[in-house]
């Protein structure tokens, strides 16, 4: 196993212990683990590019990794009043709607690869300093009022934009694909030689943020 996955499988097990820190009102330690797993993202990410040792099972995890982590956060601090359910709710819907638009795809017989979009990445951005902004301030017992009151605004816009951006590109993939199975029977297979996925949105890079 190389050192990228196992730095993500690490950060995998901290979730439980950063939720479980949260249930008991261990702050502190909760904003400890949360900046860890944060620093370890970006390092086996680094380790990956720098001396090649990217791998599908890390494609895979990474991803996972964040979202668990990232979800795990926002629905205990929902519960505990940190954050306004709309807005855990608005972020889970978003997250389920793509799965689930995913698997419809599969079953279709027309997959559909998730590509991180610029909204995507922002999005993910704010959700990370919004969790990151509440539990330095229940951990520091300091009170940042308007700035989380505008961090949650901002999220809650960059979700919803989100979401949409996402649909989109996803009625136009399936789309795009009825018209190219109505006149498959009329031309040659050479149209098909491209790859047999196409994605959800631009890449914009090598993130897998979605």
């Amino acid at each position: 196993m190389t050192l990228p996955n196992m730095i993500t499988i690490m950060r995998l097990l901290l979730v439980p212990a950063v939720v479980l820190a949260m249930l008991q009102s261990l702050w502190g330690w909760a904003f400890a683990g949360f900046l860890v797993a944060g620093i370890s993202d970006g390092v086996d990410g680094f380790i990956a590019r720098r001396w090649n040792q990217s791998s599908r099972l890390g494609a895979y995890l990474d991803p996972i990794a964040d979202k668990l982590l990232l979800v795990s956060v926002f629905v205990v601090m929902g519960f505990a009043g940190e954050l306004p359910l709309w807005l855990v709710v608005m972020m889970v819907s978003r997250d389920g709607l793509i799965v689930c638009a995913v698997l419809l795809s599969s079953v279709m017989s027309n997959p559909v690869e998730v590509k991180p979009l610029f909204v995507s990445k922002a999005n993910t951005a704010a959700q990370i300093v919004l969790a990151a902004l509440v539990l330095g301030e229940l951990a520091f017992a300091v009170h940042l009022g308007p700035l989380r009151t505008g961090l949650i605004l901002l999220t809650g816009v960059l979700t919803v934009a989100s979401a949409a951006a996402y649909l989109v590109a996803w009625l136009r993939h399936m789309s795009g694909y009825g018209e190219g199975s109505r006149t498959s029977n009329s031309q040659n297979d050479v149209t098909k030689s491209g790859n047999t996925k196409s994605g959800i949105g631009r890449s914009g890079g090598s993130g897998t943020d979605a």
